[in-house]
């Protein structure tokens, strides 16, 4: 029902139309088609824009809900997604974990299934007449592009790559309990035309990546498919399809995850209940449930083990915080008598705060509680510990260390240009 104003862009998969009635959107509508070698190959493919809107919405959905910035709003329609107003970077940033495709053809010598550690990151300039040239970083500096007002310099580039490399890793570690290989992805960047910020823009769909099931390039679903045909006939196509439909079923999975996990946070006392709220609080950050229980380990030791039965007997895996002031007995107690993971994390008194950590620090042989005095460092160790067999708390902690370093480039941008 959203009413359709001029046509921003149109390229050889899909159309944008401005959004009248919401100004700085965009509507981001797929066709039919597929290509190969920059439109040298072309055909129309039968609910191809439905597949590639599927798997663009849910691949945005997982990393804007990781905390990546993305231009993606919501989905509209099975074929349109609405998204921010970007002026587009004609930059293809490429990020490979394998070696294989075009990068043997540039790379002699190299065999395929290399692996790069890290993942290797590439430049391409969006030049169809010249086949979309590798580009350097000096490149793209020195071509001193602007977009919505923001000059593309060595800041911006540095944001990009890095974000390539974190975009990559995220989608990499979603596809893993698939056993599918990410083998490599290509996304590009725009400016947001409201926000002037880069934010990761475009589209990614099947043709934005090469997917290996069990890794094995044999078995690959994705548009290398298409590339490798000799002859498009009908039947050649419909294998095709099927592949890419085989992505759209499966990438759904990616916002789910079988492993399940808490944190629990036993107080010494009531008093302490504002230290654990702000636990809880950084635990929602990270999509992590959190209870808080009542218990002191000197008063009432049987009910604290009572407590810890509790969580131990129903299979959920779970992280106990241990929050309690003056002498810490709680931690201590817990870890001596659970095989799941305790960390102390005491609220500390103005008057005898550096005496009473002792408690939390000087810990009998045999046990293993670390300390964090800080409620958000707290929560941050459990979800390290979830985040090794849940993908979406992974990257939750990915993206914010993503985010972290960028803040960092910013602000220490904005100081050199009010300095000089």
């Amino acid at each position: 029902d959203l009413k359709l104003g001029k046509k921003v862009n149109e390229g050889k998969t899909k159309e944008v139309y401005e959004l009248p009635d919401m100004p700085g959107c965009v509507l981001m509508q797929s066709k039919d088609q597929i290509t190969a070698g920059n439109a040298a190959r072309k055909d129309r493919m039968e609910g191809k824009a439905a597949i590639s809107n599927t798997t663009t919405s849910c691949v945005f959905q997982l990393l804007q809900e990781a905390g990546i910035k993305t231009a993606f709003v919501r989905k509209q329609s099975d074929t349109a997604f609405i998204a921010a107003h970007c002026e587009m970077i004609p930059i293809e940033w490429v990020c490979r974990r394998i070696a294989t495709g075009s990068f043997l053809k540039r790379n002699p010598g190299v065999k395929e299934g290399y692996k790069f550690y890290p993942p290797k990151i590439e430049m391409f300039y969006k030049d169809d007449a010249n086949n979309d040239p590798q580009w350097s970083e000096e490149q793209i500096i020195e071509a001193k592009f602007c977009f919505a007002g923001l000059t593309i310099g060595q800041t911006e580039v540095d944001i990009m790559a890095r974000s390539t490399q974190a975009i990559f890793e995220i989608l990499e570690k979603a596809w893993q309990p698939q056993n599918c290989t990410l083998v490599d992805l290509k996304i590009e960047f725009g400016v947001n035309v409201l926000t002037k910020e880069i934010v990761l823009a475009d589209v990614i769909d099947n043709d934005s990546w090469r997917l290996w099931p069990s890794g094995d390039r044999s078995q690959q679903k994705d548009k290398q498919s298409y590339r490798d045909l000799k002859e498009v006939t009908p039947e050649a196509l419909q294998m095709v399809k099927r592949n890419f439909e085989w992505v759209a079923e499966r990438v759904e999975l990616l916002l789910k995850t079988k492993s399940q996990g808490r944190v629990v946070v036993l107080m010494g006392s009531p008093s302490d209940l504002t230290h654990c709220e702000k636990i809880k609080k950084a635990c929602a950050t990270f999509g992590i449930p959190c209870e808080l229980r009542v218990t002191s380990a000197h008063k009432g030791p049987d009910e604290t083990l009572r407590i810890k039965a509790e969580y131990e007997g129903d299979g959920i895996p779970t992280v106990f915080v241990a929050v309690a002031g003056r002498s810490n007995g709680l931690g201590p107690v817990m870890s001596g008598n659970t095989a799941y993971p305790v960390v102390n994390c005491p609220p500390l008194s103005a008057d005898w705060g550096t005496q009473d950590v002792w408690s939390s620090l000087r810990l009998p042989s045999g046990l293993s509680c670390p300390t964090t005095l800080s409620p958000e460092g707290a929560a941050q160790f459990a979800a390290q510990i979830f985040g090794l067999n849940n993908h979406l708390v992974w990257a939750r902690l990915r993206s914010n260390l993503l985010n972290t370093w960028i803040s960092l480039k910013q602000a220490d941008k904005k100081l050199r240009e009010c300095t000089l």
